[in-house]
């Protein structure tokens, strides 16, 4: 017969359920007597140790497995392995990347819109004729020799700010200010770099200068109205300089070209000149042979020809004082000839 909740509690209690409907008694396994090999832990810890060794050399860097402090491999880009630390341990010095140094200022907040804070003590210098100019600088550099760069400088970074800072200090130290403050700015970039670099390659730092470049160069707050007058001035002066060589450059050409032109004139003239006294002297030796011929018919031939020459409308007369008839010529043009005896 079936027995409800209850009496079965009441049973359960009174110690009259049958064992048949006993429920089991669970019973929480004792580990107070099991004991893990000593052997095992440490075969565990040893195989962690090793592999802590396994590292991922990336394709922009270079990996020095130093030995006890002490160059022992150069690895490859890609899955590696060294002995586990304190053996041998792993550096890997980005080679491709192109690292920013900041001289005179610091950017504080990228932005927009950007954010900077000055280092007046980096960033005043006098110029070569001891002028005071704030210059901000921005160097870029890589890394070319990892093996030089991880053992021949203990901090690269400010190493190179030092440097910077001494090489952009020399080379404006040698120019005037106007040429610092214009014109010469790409010059002054080329030769810090140069200095930059020789100082870097006398260190055998492995470091290589990409560029420089002057962020800003301003004269200092005190002065900088004086300065933008006198850069105005500068500018007027620029102006005026550039007005007056337009209007040379238009005023030559137009006297060259007149120039010119009474050179042609004049030896055109010249050539006409030449060519006409060429060809009178030429008809005088004509004449000359002929008047040798028969004088006295040349002379009377030259004698009307001037008279047809200066009275050439007028009717003419010849007169014949030998009775021998008309003179054998040709008829003179605007009138006919008369043949008048004494």
């Amino acid at each position: 017969m079936p027995m409800d909740w209850d009496e079965f509690k009441a049973r359960r209690q009174g110690g009259g359920i049958p064992p048949q409907l006993r429920l089991p008694q669970f019973r929480m396994p004792d580990f107070r007597g099991f004991r893990l090999p000593w052997a095992v832990v440490l075969l565990a810890l040893v195989v962690l140790w090793l592999l802590s060794g396994t590292f991922t050399v990336g394709p922009d860097e270079q990996g020095l497995v130093l030995r006890f402090g002490r160059l022992e491999r150069i690895a490859s880009p890609g899955l590696n392995y060294h002995l586990p630390y304190p053996v041998e341990t792993v550096y890997k010095p980005k080679v491709t990347e192109v690292k920013r140094l900041e001289v005179g200022f610091r950017t504080i907040d990228p932005g927009p819109p950007a954010r900077y804070q000055d280092h007046l003590e980096e960033s005043r210098m006098l110029t070569g004729d001891e002028n005071m100019v704030d210059v901000d600088v921005i160097v870029q550099y890589r890394i070319t020799d990892p093996v030089k760069f991880l053992f021949n400088v203990r901090n690269p970074h400010t190493t190179v700010r030092i440097t910077a800072e001494a090489a952009i200090r020399q080379v404006v130290g040698s120019k005037p200010i106007d040429e610092v403050l214009t014109t010469g700015k790409g010059v002054i970039q080329q030769e810090t770099m140069q200095a930059l670099q020789a100082v870097l390659n006398r260190y055998e730092s492995g470091l290589t200068v990409v560029a420089i470049q002057l962020q800003d160069v301003t004269p200092p707050k005190e002065v900088s109205q004086a300065f933008k007058d006198v850069a105005s001035a500068r500018e007027d002066k620029n102006r005026l300089i550039n007005e007056s060589q337009g209007y040379r450059n238009k005023v030559i050409p137009e006297a060259r070209g007149r120039v010119a032109e009474i050179i042609e004139r004049a030896t055109a003239y010249r050539e006409t000149k030449i060519l006409q006294a060429r060809g009178d002297a030429e008809r005088f030796l004509s004449n000359l042979a002929e008047y040798k011929k028969a004088p006295e018919i040349t002379r009377t031939r030259l004698h009307l020809e001037m008279v047809k020459e200066i009275m050439p409308s007028v009717e003419k007369i010849i007169l014949n004082k030998d009775g021998s008839g008309v003179l054998p010529i040709l008829p003179l043009r605007g009138g006919g000839v008369k043949e008048v005896k004494p």
